[in-house]
């Protein structure tokens, strides 16, 4: 515990750092593009948004983090899928917080979702406290991203600074949120569009998909490698897995990723993959689908810098998609429900 605390206050004493300096610097071309310390990203997200207004607030983000991830090691995927999910749809808006309502339904029971995406929970107790601390001046959206960030911080993975001023939607879609999220059968070339349709690269795509290093998934995502027999996934790890998804309720039995490191933050996954043992079909076609691909899985097994570089670049950029600003979204008082 002591040395978790310790991290958060050493991440915490960079980021004002960093806050201070970038006060002091003269605004760059990569700033102006979105990329800055401290610089607005098209004139609306700041790492320094809350200094003053809500100053307590990434503590106390962490704060129920650190609590969720002690209790359940697993939450801390749980809660970085939150963020992925949230701006895989319409942007980082937090409309995958939203219940369904008269006027639309929500993007809770879409398939990707259903009976999957877990820890809403964890920001409903967030988001009360803030609201007692610091009334209607923290989104629900930063929320996310700050709790992503603190989940893989907490996991042993890299820190960085979340960008916020984002607002929330005024409604959700089950629609987008069937046709946007990657599944887990999908191939290379659909993951590769996917992702560009929201502006993120292949590198962004590889790396991203390192957020599989933590976490859990159910038997039924991944029956397609259960009859796999080829050279590239080792006999005893398919066995295994057709063991363990035999039972009657294999519907809902869970296997880690990553069986080696199934609770850290590393590049244990893109190992993994080199040796045939990714779990999901859509995993282990980022080796034998795409020279591309399969180049940025090795770079990243051999080169744990690296990853956690191009995940926090990753991560940072795909907070950014679809920012709801402005009058195009508020700051809600309950994560569920419009205001």
């Amino acid at each position: 515990m002591a040395m978790i605390i310790m991290k958060f206050l050493l991440l915490s004493l960079f980021l004002n750092l960093q806050v201070i300096l970038s006060e002091n610097m003269p605004t760059t071309a990569s700033q102006e593009a979105g990329y800055g310390y401290g610089g607005e990203i098209g004139g609306f997200l700041r790492i320094d948004l809350y200094k003053f207004a809500c100053p307590e607030a990434e503590a106390i983000i962490f704060s129920w983090v650190n609590k969720a991830v002690m209790e359940d090691s697993r939450m801390a995927a749980s809660l970085l899928r939150l963020h992925f999910h949230d701006c895989f749809v319409n942007g980082c808006d937090a409309s995958v917080l939203l219940d369904d309502t008269e006027s639309f339904v929500g993007e809770k029971t879409a398939a990707p979702n259903l009976n999957s995406l877990r820890g809403f929970e964890i920001i409903d107790a967030i988001k009360a406290e803030l609201e007692s601390v610091c009334p209607q001046t923290v989104s629900c959206a930063d929320i996310l991203a700050i709790a992503a960030r603190d989940s893989v911080l907490l996991s042993g993975g890299p820190g960085w600074d979340v960008q916020m001023g984002r607002k929330d939607s005024f409604t959700a879609s089950k629609a987008a949120a069937n046709n946007n999220i990657p599944g887990p059968n999908s191939t290379v070339p659909i993951l590769i569009a996917k992702f560009q349709n929201l502006g993120l690269d292949l590198r962004n795509m590889v790396a991203l998909s390192g957020a599989h290093t933590m976490g859990k998934a159910r038997c039924s995502t991944f029956s397609a490698r259960l009859q796999d027999t080829s050279i590239h996934s080792p006999l005893d790890f398919i066995e295994s897995l057709q063991q363990l998804c035999s039972g009657s309720d294999s519907g809902t039995t869970l296997a880690h990723l990553d069986l080696v490191t199934p609770a850290t933050f590393d590049n244990q996954y893109y190992v993994n993959l080199i040796s045939g043992e990714g779990l999901l079909p859509s995993d282990q076609a980022l080796i034998t689908g795409d020279d591309r691909t399969r180049e940025l899985v090795q770079t990243y097994a051999n080169d744990l810098f690296t990853f956690f570089e191009d995940f926090k670049n990753s991560m940072l950029k795909m907070g950014n998609i679809g920012v709801a600003t402005g009058i195009d979204g508020e700051i809600r008082t309950n994560c569920r429900t419009i205001n």
